[in-house]
């Protein structure tokens, strides 16, 4: 593959870049990792950054995941038995839709000397305020917010280095934390990394609503089936016209447009027949001018999705 294509599978999807100007550099020997708190089943706003990391495989980067065991269980989301369960799930999950990466325990390395040593360098050089704001988008109760929520993102900041990357791949709930890394990393050597932020995909309710599994109505996770993610996907939220807020579109974009490369959409003959879209684009001009019906792009979006979940729900237990 040539090195424009590759520079361009790194920025597709992305919302901001840090350190833009360094990908053609590190490609040579690229290696991206993402961490995921394992405190419950997959779910469609996981796929976008699992699905970023398969753009990165493409281009022939290094995957690194990050099963988040320490982190899960210091941001109050399970306990250890729980948590250790999870881990196996989502290492079989995210091998079924494809992704080739080394799989790493949080704990496998987060305990040795010179891991806690360089956080509590990065400690002294950070406000209990700055903590909880980095925090913010991500933490669970952040109102009533315990120390372990502060030391959390010392620690992800920590993993850049221990883990040895050069891009990270992150939703934008998680940029305070790499940008508080920017400024109190240099304490301890973070290296410099590109840091690449996909959009959060609304939630099915609409404008407002977050896609998260503490919302059940708004989110599709890995263990629904056909029935329900068709249920989920024709009760969305997807005013024509309203393309910042649909997420419809947000699923065709950032989920199935990258694994599809082209979408067909049947259609009764009466209202123009079947259509195929190999440019987002270009649908997305076709919704916005109501070309295309709600209940179309639906049916199409439940088609698809139901092609990219059933591998990972099969494997899921």
């Amino acid at each position: 593959m040539h090195i424009d294509k590759k520079i361009e599978l790194v920025k597709r999807n992305t919302v901001e870049i840090v350190n833009e100007k360094k990908i053609r550099d590190f490609l040579k020997k690229g290696v991206v990792y993402c961490g995921y708190e394992c405190s419950g089943e997959i779910h469609l706003g996981h796929l976008v950054t699992i699905i970023k990391l398969l753009d990165l495989q493409k281009a022939g980067i290094k995957v690194k995941v990050l099963l988040a065991d320490w982190h899960t269980w210091l941001n109050q989301k399970g306990d250890w038995d729980f948590v250790n369960k999870q881990l196996k799930q989502w290492e079989k999950g995210m091998k079924a839709v494809g992704l080739k990466a080394e799989f790493v325990k949080g704990t496998s390395y987060q305990r040795k000397p010179d891991y806690i040593e360089d956080m509590l360098k990065m400690a002294l050089k950070t406000t209990i305020n700055r903590g909880v704001r980095a925090m913010q988008q991500v933490a669970r109760d952040i109102d009533n917010a315990k120390i372990s929520q502060v030391i959390y993102p010392l620690m992800q900041i920590e993993d850049v280095k221990s883990l040895g990357v050069n891009f990270v791949v992150a939703g934008t709930d998680q940029r305070k934390i790499y940008m508080l890394g920017q400024d109190v990393g240099k304490e301890v050597g973070i290296p410099e990394a590109v840091y690449l932020y996909t959009p959060i995909i609304p939630g099915l309710k609409g404008p407002g609503v977050k896609m998260s599994s503490s919302v059940p109505d708004s989110f599709i996770s890995i263990r629904d089936k056909r029935a329900e993610i068709e249920k989920k996907v024709n009760k969305a939220y997807c005013k024509v016209g309203d393309v910042k807020n649909n997420p419809i579109l947000s699923v065709l974009k950032l989920i199935i447009f990258p694994v599809e490369e082209k979408i067909k959409i049947k259609r009764d003959e009466k209202y123009g027949g079947e259509i195929v879209f190999k440019d987002y684009k270009i649908l997305e001009k076709e919704f916005e001018s109501g070309k295309l019906h709600p209940s179309d792009l639906k049916n199409a979006v439940a088609e698809y999705l139901e092609k990219i979940i059933f591998p990972i729900r099969k494997s899921w237990k």
